[in-house]
């Protein structure tokens, strides 16, 4: 849909990256790193400097330790840590639980490498777990559920109950569990975000995935990290070693100056929550029916009451026709639904959401 968008002059409200720029002393701290000869390999983990920020981020909001030596390791983007994690552990003919719509590196991660997956349709409109369908559909042979809060796409987020539940299912077994948790910094509405890593029965089977690109609005970076205990940890970490061996050492050092004033990540979420609110209010009048939103920063929007055309369709025309890219959120399902909506991405200036609301409220 980005190519899309770029060919026919849309709006790209579609791929989730921004258009805003990142901080200048984050900028700034990268060049003196580059300046003071920090350009050639880092320790494979990452660099010690932005383990112990990672580790200190995690006790400051999760109450949780994590060894910065052992448990924690920095990776090329969330992406490659999701990958890596399932290359880790899943074997051929292992089944692995996703909940759909999902974002798309989760299957084809779990394919290559042997596994199946199990799809899970999330129940609509609210877009929640059923737990007691995931409950069936656990046997000897599941060995890891992947879960995603704040959920991409729907901008859904799990709540103290979803973990009790997650917790009570994966009691007594050897099922690990995935967090994707890219999002962590942006939810609404004085919300929290219930990291697994906040349950100690939850986080001893966990790996849990950050992503530096989202909270500091540098996608193009590719730099994440992951947490896990030190077992999970020390095979993630072998895999980790072959495929991309270690990340952009001015970079990492840079970040772990910047993370040592929390102000830099802790109030993200308020910029985000006026983007989305400045974007909706846009829309006040328009035949989207708005389906809410609590956290990352996308928003979905129905628009069955302006065509019955498939989403993909609508996308299209809406990209080639009015100029505003978007993503047709059936592409997130393994069976595509006949649900019309499709996925905006509002982290852009105000400026670029307001010409894209204009038209879209038009419609």
């Amino acid at each position: 849909m980005s190519k899309m968008a770029q060919e026919f002059d849309a709006i790209n409200l579609s791929q989730g990256f921004p258009d805003f720029p990142v901080s200048e002393e984050l900028i700034n701290l990268v060049h003196r790193e580059m300046m003071a000869g920090n350009n050639q390999y880092a320790p494979m983990a990452g660099v010690a400097p932005l383990r112990n920020q990672i580790a200190h981020k995690a006790q400051l909001l999760h109450g949780v330790e994590y060894n910065p030596d052992t448990e924690v390791t920095v990776t090329a983007g969330a992406t490659q840590a999701i990958y890596t994690a399932i290359q880790a552990v899943i074997r051929e003919e292992d089944e692995v639980i996703i909940f759909t719509p999902a974002y798309d590196c989760y299957t084809p991660a779990i394919e290559l490498a042997g596994g199946k997956v199990v799809n899970v349709p999330l129940r609509s409109p609210e877009f929640q777990i059923d737990w007691d369908e995931v409950k069936k559909l656990v046997n000897r042979r599941t060995r890891m559920i992947l879960i995603n809060t704040p959920h991409n796409p729907t901008g859904t987020i799990l709540s103290e109950d979803d973990m009790e539940q997650l917790e009570r299912i994966t009691s007594g077994n050897d099922i690990i569990i995935l967090s994707d948790e890219v999002y962590e910094h942006i939810i609404f509405d004085e919300q929290k975000h219930e990291s697994v890593s906040r349950y100690p029965a939850l986080a001893e089977r966990s790996f849990v995935v950050g992503s530096f690109g989202k909270t500091f609005h540098a996608t193009g970076w590719k730099v994440g990290y992951i947490l896990a205990p030190e077992n999970l940890m020390r095979e993630f970490r072998k895999v980790h070693q072959y495929n991309v061996f270690t990340v952009n050492t001015s970079v990492q050092l840079a970040l772990a100056e910047f993370m040592k004033n929390s102000e830099n990540y802790m109030h993200i979420s308020n910029m985000y929550q006026e983007k989305r609110d400045f974007f909706l209010s846009k829309l006040e009048g328009s035949k989207f029916k708005v389906i809410p939103t609590s956290g990352t920063y996308f928003q979905l929007l129905d628009y069955s009451e302006i065509s019955d055309e498939k989403d993909t369709e609508f996308a299209e025309m809406l990209t080639k026709k009015h100029k505003v890219a978007s993503i047709p959120v059936s592409v997130f399902y393994h069976n595509p639904t006949q649900d019309q909506i499709l996925r905006f991405c509002f982290a852009k200036e105000n400026e670029t959401l307001e010409k894209a609301a204009q038209i879209l409220a038009k419609l």
